[in-house]
């Protein structure tokens, strides 16, 4: 899988490392930056290029990081095709997963239901909240998970890309 990569000088360090894996289990990494650690850079400056590849097409998909992961992925989500996902880390919920009341104790579940249910295209990863075998974890399983055919999902998505 082609995937593009970035960061803002939150996960500069992370960012090269979590390149590092993905590259290990086969996938094309395509590094949007920054090549340098400039602690006033603006996270928007690339996430757009990162996010624009995954509406393009050029890559298959996006794992982007900041320091929360919100305001990149608020950027990304501004292309049209985008469908970005935070994950800021593990939690358990406290209720239904899903429509037909299944319950779960994975704590990286949303990571699964970011993918089969929404088809996220970008990953958002916290570089302040997350620790790098979490990274490593929730990146591996979410481009693991295959997307749902269900038509009410199929549905929605159709919605957040017209």
């Amino acid at each position: 899988m082609k995937i593009a990569i970035t960061t803002d000088h939150s996960g500069f360090e992370s960012l090269k490392e979590l390149a590092s894996f993905l590259r290990d289990l086969g996938h094309d990494c395509i590094d949007f930056g920054p090549t340098s650690f400039e602690p006033d850079d603006d996270y928007p400056d690339f996430m757009f290029p990162a996010a624009q590849a995954v509406a393009d097409g050029s890559c298959d998909v996006a794992i982007i990081m900041g320091g929360s992961g919100q305001g990149e992925a608020m950027a990304a989500n501004r292309v049209k095709g985008v469908r970005a996902a935070v994950f800021y880390g593990p939690v358990v919920a406290k209720t239904a997963v899903d429509a037909e009341g299944n319950m779960s104790d994975d704590p990286y579940e949303i990571i699964k239901l970011s993918r089969q249910h929404n088809n996220a295209n970008v990953l958002s990863l916290s570089a302040r909240f997350l620790t790098m075998d979490q990274m490593k974890q929730a990146s591996q399983l979410w481009l693991e998970t295959p997307v749902t055919d269900v038509e009410r999902h199929l549905r929605r998505i159709k919605k957040l890309d017209e």
